[in-house]
């Protein structure tokens, strides 16, 4: 069956390869793109989205502009990874089509109560101020929820924003709290599995050996954000992110973790964003995550590619 999804994302290279991946398969019906402040602010990651959609020729797509900042914190951002842009790599032209002039958090509020059962899976590949919102503002339709299937946390692998945090979670903590606590299934793809997601040189090459726009916008945005890892972690590639997540739901096999409890930290100025994963479980605290730890990576990849030839 075909699974319903809204993508909450703030493009990033790695938001654009999701996006692209989840618009070129036949398994997902995107109900709509809500992009949140977080890789850079919301008015760039708007745009980014409708460039996504323009290339991969998706102009239908209803793409809305959500939070601009996280829920009680000023907004970090990560130019220092994406680019001015946000989305560094290629040149695109400025897009034409339209915002949706609902906000995103009322679009996601709104398509949950039209749902007749638990049949909308919410996939977020930045910080969680959107979700929250909605949570908040509208806790009894948590039960429409299918899933949630996030990119975000760490714990073996620890932190890319600060020693203890990754970014995502970072930005927005208290949002990802009020996430975890929602008593949604949630799947999380943390750094620990996102960092087996290498690319390879192979790989970028045979996306330009597609000799499409899209094969070279997917290489091109590689080349600019593996300089980032290769100089930070000394890799032969870098981590997709975010695209895990539509992997995931194309094909759950491709990943194995564990259900286990997963809180975040929101207090402490060493640890704050701290996603505390009781791996080994040695606390009593219920488990809330299907945390993930492992990816079939050479399979993860040929679906990608596969995928971005299709479009």
């Amino acid at each position: 069956m075909t699974r319903k999804i809204i993508i909450d994302t703030d493009p990033g290279q790695d938001d654009a390869v999701a996006i692209l991946l989840a618009l070129a398969s036949p398994e997902l019906e995107v109900l709509g793109i809500t992009c949140v402040a977080g890789n850079v602010p919301l008015e760039l990651t708007v745009t980014n989205a409708r460039k996504i959609c323009e290339l991969a020729g998706r102009r239908e797509v209803k793409i809305f502009a959500g939070c601009d900042a996280p829920l009680a914190r000023p907004l970090i951002t990560a130019e220092h990874v994406h680019g001015k842009t946000g989305l560094d790599g290629i040149d695109l032209p400025a897009p034409m089509m339209p915002v949706q002039q609902m906000h995103a958090v009322d679009f996601i509020v709104q398509t949950l109560r039209d749902a007749a059962d638990a049949s909308i899976t919410l996939v977020p590949v930045g910080p969680l101020t959107n979700i929250a919102t909605a949570l908040r503002r509208a806790p009894e339709l948590a039960c429409k929820i299918q899933e949630i299937v996030l990119m975000g946390g760490a714990y073996f692998e620890v932190g890319n924003i600060t020693p203890t945090a990754e970014f995502n979670i970072y930005v927005d903590p208290e949002a990802a709290q009020i996430v975890l606590a929602s008593g949604v299934p949630i799947t999380m793809m943390p750094l620990d599995v996102t960092h087996k997601a290498l690319t390879s040189a192979d790989w970028v090459r045979s996306l330009r050996d597609l000799g499409t726009l899209l094969g070279e916008a997917v290489a091109s945005w590689t080349d600019f954000f593996e300089r980032f890892d290769k100089e930070k972690y000394g890799s032969q590639g870098a981590p997709l992110h975010d695209p895990c997540t539509i992997g995931y739901l194309i094909d759950p096999s491709l990943f194995a973790g564990r259900h286990i409890n997963v809180e975040v930290e929101v207090l402490s100025p060493l640890t704050l964003g701290m996603t505390v994963a009781d791996w080994w479980r040695v606390t009593s605290r219920a488990p809330n995550v299907m945390f993930m730890n492992e990816v079939r990576r050479d399979a993860f990849f040929a679906l990608i590619r596969d995928r971005i030839a299709r479009l």
